[in-house]
């Protein structure tokens, strides 16, 4: 599959899996988020809209104001098809997580690798999580990151791996250190030897620019996502190199030891060894 609109007609068609009209969004929820780490400068304001199917959730962000929290009285309940054709995008997205998520949960995933972030203040959890998305970079030093949805302890993380980040993102305009924050992603992705992207990408519809992109120039793509962890997943090894995905519920959530899991795309040799 080449495009996310790819994935969700495979999955309305059944073929990943069941037929999401048999199966129910049993509660969807919303959630405007607010924190400032310590020592920090930026207030991160998130929105989030959530979406259970069974033992899974699946969730996405989204932009100030897009959807509100009327959407969760209008569609829990409803047939997880429903959701799929005819929600706002983040709420398609975030069906499409959690029925990926049902599917193969993250926790039962064999070719996942769990990550314990420790218990503590968020500033503790959010350098562990940090670290942990950017251990997945194999990089030379001095190579130029794009950063597109920026986080300030990744671009330090980025930094302490030799790496010199290249931050986009629609809302803030420098990093905490005052590097300038470019609002045009086509510029770092042309000029970037990896690419960073966070999961709202496939909120905001720019997932599948950013994926051919990568693909066009051969340049690695790693996905941080607590939106869409399991469709970003869909993509690794056709697009994606390597993926953090941190299921709901997210680490900011919790003062208590949480998981993330990493994947690592196989490399090409084996993928063609296996016929994959």
């Amino acid at each position: 599959m080449k495009t996310v609109d790819d994935l969700l007609s495979a999955v309305l068609a059944g073929e990943l899996g069941p037929d999401p009209a048999e199966l129910t969004a049993t509660s969807v929820f919303w959630i405007h988020h607010g924190t400032r780490l310590a020592g920090g400068n930026v207030t991160y304001l998130n929105q989030y809209v959530l979406t259970r199917v069974g033992g899974s959730f699946g969730g996405c962000a989204f932009e100030a104001g897009e959807i509100g929290p009327g959407i969760c009285e209008e569609a829990s309940g409803s047939p997880l098809a429903t959701l799929l054709r005819d929600a706002p995008r983040p709420l398609r997205m975030a069906a499409l997580d959690a029925y990926l998520a049902a599917r193969r949960p993250h926790r039962e995933a064999a070719d996942a690798e769990a990550v314990t972030l420790p218990a503590g203040p968020p500033e503790v959890r959010a350098v562990a999580r940090d670290a942990a998305i950017a251990g997945l970079l194999d990089i030379e030093r001095g190579a130029k990151v794009a950063l597109i949805g920026v986080v300030n302890p990744l671009v330090a993380a980025i930094r302490e791996r030799g790496g010199h980040p290249l931050p986009c993102d629609f809302n803030l305009r420098t990093t905490q250190w005052g590097d300038p924050v470019s609002t045009d992603m086509h510029e770092v992705l042309d000029a970037a030897d990896a690419v960073v992207a966070t999961g709202m990408t496939l909120s905001n519809g720019t997932f599948d620019t950013i994926l051919a992109r990568c693909r066009e120039r051969g340049v690695p793509l790693i996905v941080y996502a607590q939106s869409g962890s399991a469709v970003a997943r869909a993509f690794l090894g056709a697009g994606v190199t390597a993926l953090s995905a941190e299921p709901f519920p997210f680490s900011q959530f919790s003062a208590e030891p949480t998981a993330l899991y990493r994947y690592r795309a196989a490399p090409r040799e084996k993928r063609e060894k296996d016929g994959s």
